[in-house]
């Protein structure tokens, strides 16, 4: 492997200690071979997984989660972080095991002072982010679905969006902007610093930089996707705009996202998620946001200062390339195959695990909690939207397309 720039990779955690468990594993198994982990969670979950951590022989670097502002909760990673880059995942995502090394390589051009990753959805095979860029209004405008690292050059009006839960930074340009705005307690933080890094250079789009997001239950939004709470999206929403915008352009932006989440309102109100009464106060959150975000104060972002704390650069141990091993069979042997597949990863393999049964059932793609990848579904069904709702296949071709399906990212592969 080429000499990749170190890399510390921050995550921001609030009362999810189970998934961010499977997170943890996950960047256990990272092949990049320098990269150092920050923790900054809640008191009840940092106790839990630090001693979990201290356990199992790992290290990280931990500080506490203030609570309510990610802006500031991140800009504590950056200062504590002491890699070249810093990289950013939530605690209710997985990062495939060439996730780092992919994003950290990208940063070989010196232009290059942000790169951003493709995220799978919740069955782990369907996007649920690949690339866009935002514009001053704080509205997305679509890319096209690279299949290798584009570097796109951006201006203050509008440049690539950094996913939130799959993004690097050189740590030096976070620094030179000030790092993240704490006037964003939550959303739209990610495309704010990447207008504000246009200006220092370009950002590598990454397709192979894979992280699977699960979107868990939140104190805003419950399992089932459903928002509880509007509030903080009308507020930073009304906080971009008074930062980038101009005021003769706000109404049309604070109109749109109207529409917009009154179409998400009526989608769940549609599917009987919630009721009218629900509906309503949704809306009045999100009016009551926008009032908030009008009057939210503005601090001005001065270049953050070099931190005076003398630690070192704390690798985390056990990271580099691995060999990979894939593991197939009927689903009538998932104990004994899951039972195996665990083994496998305890020893230190990148393992996946798939499972057939014998119908058309869609496929899913998971990181399970004992460390191995799992994919299970139909001998006939679709893998992906774009295949056929049933198609026929032998159960030695099915394997060996899925494997090279999933090779192609290396998920269980070595570098």
């Amino acid at each position: 492997m080429t000499s990749l720039p170190s890399l510390t990779v921050v995550i921001v955690a609030w009362q999810r200690p189970q998934t961010l468990r499977r997170c943890l594993i996950g960047l256990q198994q990272q092949d990049h071979p320098a990269m150092e982990i920050c923790l900054i969670v809640d008191g009840p979950t940092g106790e839990q997984v630090f001693d979990a951590m201290r356990q199992a022989g790992w290290n990280a670097v931990f500080a506490g989660n203030p609570g309510g502002n990610i802006s500031a909760a991140r800009n504590i990673g950056i200062d504590l972080a002491r890699g070249d880059l810093v990289a950013f995942i939530d605690d209710d995502a997985v990062p495939e095991p060439t996730w780092a090394s992919r994003l950290a390589a990208a940063f070989a051009d010196p232009q290059v002072v942000a790169a951003t990753g493709y995220t799978r959805g919740r069955n782990g095979i369907s996007w649920q982010w690949t690339s866009s860029e935002v514009d001053a209004l704080g509205q997305d405008h679509a890319m096209p679905v690279f299949s290798e690292n584009t570097i796109v050059p951006g201006t203050a009006a509008r440049a690539v969006k950094p996913v939130g839960t799959n993004c690097a930074f050189r740590r030096s340009a976070l620094m030179a902007v000030g790092g993240f705005d704490p006037a964003y307690e939550f959303y739209l933080e990610d495309a704010d610093i990447g207008l504000r890094l246009a200006v220092q250079g370009s950002t590598a789009v990454v397709p192979g930089a894979v992280v699977h997001h699960a979107f868990a239950a939140s104190e805003r939004r419950r399992a089932d996707r459903v928002p509880t709470d509007l509030r903080q999206i009308g507020a930073s929403a009304q906080v971009f705009l008074r930062r980038h915008a101009t005021p003769d352009l706000w109404p049309q932006a604070i109109e749109a996202l109207k529409s917009d989440q009154k179409a998400r309102i009526a989608r769940h109100l549609s599917a009987r998620r919630i009721d009218r009464r629900d509906a309503a106060r949704l809306n009045g959150t999100l009016l009551a946001g926008l009032a908030e975000g009008q009057e939210r104060a503005l601090p001005f972002l001065s270049p953050l200062s070099r931190a005076t704390n003398p630690r070192e650069f704390e690798r985390l141990v056990g990271t580099g390339p691995r060999t990979g091993l894939v593991i197939a069979g009927r689903i009538w042997q998932a104990r004994r195959l899951r039972a195996q597949a665990a083994a496998a990863a305890r020893s230190g393999l990148i393992t996946t695990l798939i499972l057939l049964s014998p119908d058309f059932r869609a496929h899913r793609h998971h990181f399970h909690p004992e460390g191995y990848w799992e994919q299970v579904g139909g001998l006939f069904g679709p893998s992906d939207c774009s295949q056929p709702r049933f198609a026929f296949w032998r159960f030695g071709a099915r394997i060996a397309a899925e494997t090279l399906r999933w090779a192609d990212f290396r998920p269980m592969g070595k570098n």
